[in-house]
């Protein structure tokens, strides 16, 4: 392995530039941003907004689909469902014939606090879709990155 003494700045500058992963984390944190300040109202971060869409199901799910379709691990999971359950917005029930399985629901509170928060979603996301030269191919651009099909299924 070679010494490397310094990094140029044209690098520095070439990266900045091009560096998908950074164009992707800048993207990520506006779009958070955004979000998390118009759902404020609800007292809602977009993060809790996407949990509680995830849930938002025929039956309740077990955690492990939860997590997956949020891409995170059963344990950061479980730390983000913590203030949602303090709120009333969720709880976990046992599974009816695996007593050792934990299902997630949303409550009648939750169920009330998405249907208040989906209408400021659905605008915040026109807006933002709006502004795209073509959001369809970016949105597939972003699932292939993430590897996840084209048809990923229910949120």
């Amino acid at each position: 392995m070679s010494k490397v003494d310094h990094v140029p700045f044209s690098t520095t500058i070439h990266v900045r530039d091009t560096c998908l992963c950074l164009h992707a984390q800048r993207a990520a944190r506006a779009l958070a941003r955004r979000f998390d300040e118009e759902l404020k109202p609800y007292g809602l971060t977009n993060g809790q907004f996407s949990l509680l869409m995830a849930l938002n199901r025929p039956e309740p799910p077990p955690m492990g689909p939860v997590a997956e379709v949020l891409a995170m691990d059963q344990t950061t999971l479980t730390a983000a469902l913590k203030p949602l359950e303090r709120r009333g917005l969720v709880e976990r029930k046992s599974h009816p014939k695996d007593r050792r399985m934990r299902l997630l629901a949303l409550t009648p509170e939750g169920i009330r606090t998405l249907a208040a928060a989906v209408p400021v979603w659905r605008r915040v996301h026109g807006e933002i879709e709006r502004s795209l030269s073509d959001p369809e191919t970016l949105r597939s651009d972003l699932r292939a990155l993430s590897f996840g099909p084209p048809d990923a299924g229910p949120v």
